[in-house]
């Protein structure tokens, strides 16, 4: 999923520098949609393996 956000933040990038702005937005929004996800599944997975080991 990193790997996902990284090329929506290089096409944003790519594209921002060529003056294409509604790309760029578009993939910087898909790009930031990415990162809560990650971040999101993130405390998840830690928590159910908190929960494991206290067990």
């Amino acid at each position: 999923m990193l790997r996902w956000i990284l090329t929506f933040i290089v096409i944003a990038l790519i594209a921002g520098v060529l003056g294409f702005s509604g790309i760029a937005g578009a993939a910087a929004g898909i790009a930031q949609i990415i990162f809560y996800i990650f971040i999101v599944l993130l405390v998840i997975s830690l928590i159910t393996n908190f929960l494991k080991k206290a067990t």
